[in-house]
This record gives C-alpha cells, sequence and structure tokens, in this order.
C-alpha cells in the first residue's frame, strides 16, 4: 500500500468514531492616534520556514507566513498592500452557523487572501469583496482588516464587524460570539486589553512592548511566538521581530520592496542565530520526520487489525490461557487507534505540557493519559509475551500479532519519552 493510500486509510478509519478540536494561538492588534495607524500581529506556530514576500500583481502587497497548503502554496498570516489597507488571521474553534446561499465559494484560501490585498484599497472594498463570498469552507479563521484611518473590518465565519475604536485587540475568538469580554482566559488576549487600559500611543516602541507584552513562550522547549510583525500603515513600513524576541529586528519599506519586483525573504536567515529557535528546529514529530510518521501510520494499521482480531480470540476461547490478555489488547488497540490519530493531527500535544488539556475538555485529555498506562504495563506484557511464545497454547498467528503489539509499545514509549509526555514535573 503506497503511503498516500495508508494514508487515506488511516484517517478514514479512524473519522468513522472520532472527532477532534484543536489548540490555537496568536494575537494581534491595532491603535491609531491622530490619523496614524500601526498594526501588530503576533504569529503563534511551530512552522519552521516563515517568509516575508512582495507581490507586485494588481495592488502591490507584503506578505509573512510559514504554513505551506497544498504543495508550495505559502499560505499568508499577515500583510499590507501600498495603500496601507493591511490584514492577520487568527485561528478559532469552529463556530455554529449556518452556510449562506448564492455565495462565491473559496477554492483557494491563499489565493483568497491574496487577492483582497491585490485589489482593494481600503475597508468599504474589502467588505464588498469579502460579502461576495461563502467563509463557512474556512471556518476555524477570524480575519480582520485594517485601513490607514483606523477603521477595521472583522471577518468571521458567519458575521461581519465594522468598528473604527482607537485600539482594539483580538485573540483566538469571534467577538460577535462574546457578550462579556471579561470571561475570555486567554492570557495573550488579557496582556493586551491591561497594557492599553490606560495609555496608546503609535510610537514603535510602544507598539514593540505591547507585541512583548502579548507574546508567547511556552515552558516545554520555548515555543511560541514564531514572528512578530508591526505594521505602519500611514508610512508603509514593516517591522519584525524572530522567535519571541525583541532586541534584534529588521525593517522593510512597502514601496522600495515592490520597485525589486516579485521576490521574498527566509525571515530566519535575516536575524542572528537563535538557540530556542534551533531547539524547536530540532525537535522532532510526525509531522517533520518520515521516519516518526511511517511508524504511527504501521502502528495505526497494527491496532485497527489488532482490535478485531483479538476481540474475536477473546471470545472464541474465554478460558484459554492468557484470555484475559487479548481482551486487553483489544481494549488497548481500540484507545490507541484514536490516540495514534489524534498524534497524526494535532501537533499542540507534543508542544505542550503533558498529560496533554485540549482548548475544550473532550475524548483527548483522557487519551493522554494512555502512554503513562502503557508504561505501567509493559513489564506484565513482557512477562506474558515470552511465556505466550514458549509454550503452545497459543497459535503462530496470534504469538505474531501480540509480540508485534508488544514491539510497538516498547517502541512508542521510547518516542512517548523523547516528546517529553513523562516529563510530568
Amino acid at each position: 500500500m503506497s503511503r498516500q493510500n495508508l494514508s487515506t486509510f488511516t484517517l478514514l478509519i479512524a473519522s468513522l468514531v472520532l472527532s477532534y478540536s484543536t489548540v490555537i494561538a496568536c494575537s494581534t492588534y491595532k491603535v491609531t492616534v491622530d490619523g496614524m495607524t500601526r498594526y501588530g500581529m503576533n504569529y503563534d506556530t511551530w512552522f519552521v520556514k516563515p517568509r516575508i514576500w512582495f507581490e507586485t500583481n494588481g495592488y502591490g502587497a507584503a506578505f509573512t507566513g510559514a504554513n505551506y497548503q497544498g504543495g508550495n502554496d505559502l499560505t499568508p498570516q499577515s500583510g499590507m498592500n501600498e495603500y496601507g489597507l493591511s490584514f492577520g488571521t487568527l485561528a478559532i474553534p469552529t463556530p455554529d452557523g449556518k452556510s449562506p446561499t448564492g455565495k462565491k465559494q473559496i477554492t483557494s484560501r491563499s489565493e483568497y487572501l491574496k487577492s483582497i490585498l491585490h485589489s482593494c484599497k481600503n475597508i468599504d472594498e474589502a467588505k464588498s469583496f469579502v460579502e461576495q463570498y461563502d467563509h463557512s469552507s474556512i471556518s476555524n479563521d477570524v480575519f480582520i482588516y485594517i485601513e490607514p484611518s483606523g477603521k477595521y473590518l472583522v471577518v468571521e465565519p458567519y458575521e461581519l464587524i465594522v468598528g473604527n475604536e482607537n485600539k482594539y485587540v483580538l485573540s483566538n475568538f469571534c467577538p460577535s460570539t462574546i457578550t462579556d469580554f471579561s470571561i475570555i482566559k486567554q492570557r495573550r488576549y488579557i496582556n493586551g486589553n491591561a497594557f492599553l487600559k490606560n495609555k496608546i500611543d503609535t510610537s514603535l516602541q510602544f507598539c514593540k512592548a505591547l507585541s512583548d507584552t502579548m507574546h508567547v513562550c511556552r515552558s516545554k522547549i520555548g515555543d511560541g511566538t514564531l514572528l512578530t510583525s508591526i505594521w505602519d500603515l500611514n508610512n508603509g513600513n514593516v517591522h519584525l521581530y524572530f522567535y519571541h524576541e525583541y532586541s534584534h529586528q529588521v525593517q522593510f519599506n512597502i514601496k522600495d520592496e515592490l520597485a525589486k519586483g516579485n521576490h521574498f525573504y527566509d525571515v530566519a536567515s535575516l536575524f542572528p542565530p537563535n538557540a530556542e529557535f534551533q531547539k524547536l528546529k530540532d525537535f522532532k514529530t510526525p509531522m517533520n520526520s518520515n521516519a516518526q510518521d511511517r511508524f504511527l501510520l504501521a502502528c495505526l494499521c497494527l491496532f485497527v487489525l489488532s482490535f478485531p482480531f483479538f476481540l474475536i480470540g477473546y471470545f472464541r476461547n474465554r478460558k484459554g490461557k492468557y484470555a484475559g490478555f487479548k481482551l486487553l489488547f483489544s481494549i488497548l488497540s481500540l484507545c490507541m487507534v484514536y490516540y495514534i490519530f489524534r498524534l497524526e493531527t494535532e501537533m499542540a500535544i507534543f508542544y505542550f505540557p503533558s498529560p496533554y488539556k485540549s482548548y475544550q475538555f473532550g475524548l483527548l485529555d483522557i487519551a493522554s493519559y494512555l502512554p503513562y498506562l502503557i508504561a505501567l504495563l509493559m513489564i506484565p506484557l513482557l512477562l506474558i509475551n515470552r511465556n505466550v511464545l514458549k509454550e503452545s497454547s497459543w497459535k503462530k498467528t496470534s504469538k505474531f500479532i501480540f509480540t508485534a503489539n508488544t514491539a510497538a509499545y516498547l517502541i512508542l514509549i521510547a518516542l512517548f519519552s523523547y516528546w517529553g509526555f513523562y516529563n510530568v514535573f
């Protein structure tokens, strides 16, 4: 079976019985004083190849991003065009809503986001553009657009909000769904509002301090805010800060860069070496290691097979020797089908403290204790496996699958240790 077919099979099996949520981050703000507006974005992600690039087709624009969607299609996460219209995107839990009828479909997230800056000068034009499209296909995102006057547009999956306050902070939620903003627990949002409570300024130093206040640096491996961008909407400048380190900056002027034609810069190459960022790059997960990914897919196939195999074997001979372990392996295999699927699809598990706690409590929070259960069961399983191989009470096929499961669990324990799943203190 090819790797592509194996991945498709894996997702199909798991999706029959599972659903998943995601832990998300990012934060943004805009400040306006005396007709001057700056827009700041903290891009919190585990992608390790951030870029800033410049495109001259239509209205010239600069974009930043690090997420490749569809091969070489680098999707913009923030940006600004030559007229000072700026934007950013933040991930959100999928809200409830009904898809509108008669709207255009978004076939390419990247092209859609770029086309707004390439064809719109201000918020009114951006709103008219956005209203043509059905956003339900990108319902895990909220977008914000800001023009030099300070007027802004928040684009939710099912709502549009226009505002013109002189200061505005947004993180990973839909404002239209919040009736009491004091209940929001996202620390980056709370910090930003507290910073702006009794003061406001559009100087670079003020905005850098605000971005610093809202940045994320997680304790496990120091990951968090990959890229901070501060956009000067009136003068066409952008200041970049890399991997939540604010003593070094790189500045670009949009018009000067657009005069050079279409081009890009790898952000990491613009800054001095960063030990924390190198630690992030060196940390291997199924998302950036083919060997780990293939091993987990192989485990998933093994556990999908083991669940019915051992369950049937148990009911056929419930009084046989070690029959209880067949039932145990069957139940454990079903649990591991879910957990392995989540390891393949949920990046946050590898970076957040263990046992992992998701954005909203669910089955994954319970499954995150499986590494501890497997570690506790390992010694008795090894002893039983040795006895099963020595004796003739089990058939060869049962012995082979039992041993394959035991070997898989041993390797998984090693991987769980590497990923820090046992680092509870």
